[in-house]
């Protein structure tokens, strides 16, 4: 990914999008270099145009997500020459917003490569959701035929158990003897 003249894939940007707070957002410094802007312009546009961009379309990271974040990506610390700050982030909405309030072509351009990647996203969690389902279904489905199968394995098995001969009984039974001829 470059700024300047080159566009983006949509590939590239989902390697921007991450997941905080269970919604799905982009940095500002990642979009201000996607736009090919400095953070603090793209800011201030943003804050020029501020009822365009509710609490959900974009947000300030907390003093602790913003650490984490540092810790991961290499943002710059506060008072290094870095962000006097917290970064904001900005959700799908917010982004398609951003394209509003940057007039230039490239911020068009760009922002039609973030859609994509969202939606990209969008089509693989569902797929996933899906995939989880049918996993289930399956699991149960091979559950239920272990059942059978055992059953049918104790079926087998006891068909193949010689049987146990008749015992012939030895002795005078006088019962049979009796009723044979008539007494009791």
């Amino acid at each position: 990914m470059s700024t300047g003249n080159q566009i983006v894939s949509a590939r590239q940007v989902e390697k921007l999008i991450r997941l905080i707070r269970g919604h799905k957002v982009m940095l500002d410094a990642d979009l201000a270099q996607l736009y090919g802007v400095q953070t603090r312009v793209l800011i201030q546009a943003v804050k020029r145009n501020s009822s365009r961009f509710p609490a959900d379309f974009m947000f300030p990271l907390s003093s602790a997500e913003a650490k984490a974040l540092r810790s991961q990506i290499v943002i710059s610390n506060k008072g290094r020459g870095g962000r006097r700050y917290l970064p904001f982030v900005f959700t799908e909405q917010g982004v398609a917003m951003l394209s509003s309030v940057l007039n230039s072509e490239r911020a068009v351009e760009i922002n039609i490569e973030i859609m994509r990647a969202f939606a990209r996203l969008r089509e693989m969690i569902s797929s996933n959701k899906d995939l989880a389902r049918k996993l289930d279904a399956l699991e149960r489905k091979v559950e239920s035929h272990d059942v059978h199968i055992r059953s049918l394995f104790e079926a087998i098995r006891q068909l193949m158990a010689p049987p146990e001969p008749k015992k012939r009984k030895i002795g005078f039974l006088v019962e049979e003897r009796a009723a044979r001829y008539g007494h009791r």
